[in-house]
């Protein structure tokens, strides 16, 4: 197999349109779902090397999802993970493996966003693995969490979920580039909106670095899922033909609400080349101090818990929460 390659970001960052403009291009195995290895089944089955651990989470893995998507033969995959997979890179090379050889090409992609958190550890079980890091201006992105009811704000903080959001995506784009900075030349960054407005000059740079064709033209032919069919939170957007994912904010935030979300992550959104309404100047700058402290605490606390205790093996159903995905 060549190197595999790994798209991460923010949700709803645009990972699933990159993901698909690749499948388009060819080459590369088709398997549409996310395989969720690192951030789910690991943390709720624990060592793999342990039999007890293995069994459950092979049997939770033939009822998933991502067991339907692979298209796999159940008795051959069920055998092969229980003879040669003993950690979570295992799993997910064996099963990506096997559906890259079903479909006769010698490539695949994993597109879960959130392996951010685990990218040195992935680079660890695939030395070779390539990282595209999509990012898209954290004022969209927040808008399409929210739209979809993912900005887990605190729970006294349920009126500014699109601050929220926002501080989440600051939170995992630094962690991001900072994995990226150690990982050199493993590492690629692709900004969403370059992929909208310009998509043949975007994907010239995406094709040297994963030395891969990316011929646009064959790319819009095949149209595999959101590169013909656009995946949005905003589907009234799409009946009425005003389509156009790129500076959503200007339209939907409120100005307070545009305020105060500058005047938080407004810096980084300038780090990024992303620039300002100036609406930030109308907010109380003192008060963000405190709310980037308790959030950039609690996300880590989320991350570290998450992957250190049992919570998830207490909270959530690998299977079924794939299946209903």
């Amino acid at each position: 197999m060549k190197a595999p390659v790994f798209i991460v970001g923010c949700p709803r960052s645009g990972t699933s349109f990159l993901y698909h403009l690749l499948l388009s291009a060819g080459g590369f195995a088709h398997f549409r779902t996310q395989m969720n290895v690192y951030d789910v089944l690991e943390p709720i089955y624990g060592d793999l090397r342990v039999a007890r651990n293995r069994e459950s989470a092979i049997r939770d893995w033939l009822r998933s999802k991502a067991f339907l998507a692979s298209a796999l033969d159940p008795d051959h995959i069920e055998k092969k993970l229980r003879a040669d997979c003993r950690s979570a890179g295992e799993f997910l090379r064996i099963v990506m493996d096997e559906v890259a050889r079903a479909q006769n090409v010698d490539r695949w992609i994993d597109s879960t966003p959130t392996n951010v958190p685990h990218m040195l550890r992935i680079h660890r079980d695939f030395p070779d693995a390539q990282f595209i890091h999509i990012i898209r201006d954290g004022r969209d992105v927040a808008l399409s969490l929210d739209k979809r009811s993912w900005s887990r704000p605190l729970p006294w903080d349920k009126r500014r979920s699109l601050i929220a959001a926002g501080l989440y995506w600051e939170w995992i784009v630094k962690k991001g580039r900072k994995y990226g900075a150690a990982l050199a030349g493993h590492y690629a960054e692709v900004r969403y909106e370059d992929l909208v407005q310009d998509p043949r000059k975007a994907l010239v740079a995406v094709a040297e670095f994963l030395e891969h064709g990316l011929d646009y033209d064959r790319i819009q032919h095949a149209g595999v899922g959101s590169v013909k069919k656009p995946l949005t939170a905003f589907k009234e957007d799409l009946s009425d033909g005003r389509f156009m994912p790129v500076g959503r904010w200007k339209e939907k935030f409120r100005p307070d609400q545009l305020a105060e979300f500058e005047a938080l992550v407004g810096k980084y959104l300038t780090q990024l080349g992303y620039q300002l309404s100036g609406e930030a100047a109308m907010a109380n700058r003192l008060s963000r101090v405190p709310t980037r402290l308790i959030y950039g605490g609690y996300h880590e606390l989320k991350q570290w818990a998450k992957t250190h205790t049992p919570l998830s093996r207490l909270t959530v159903d690998y299977g079924a929460i794939l299946i209903d995905k």
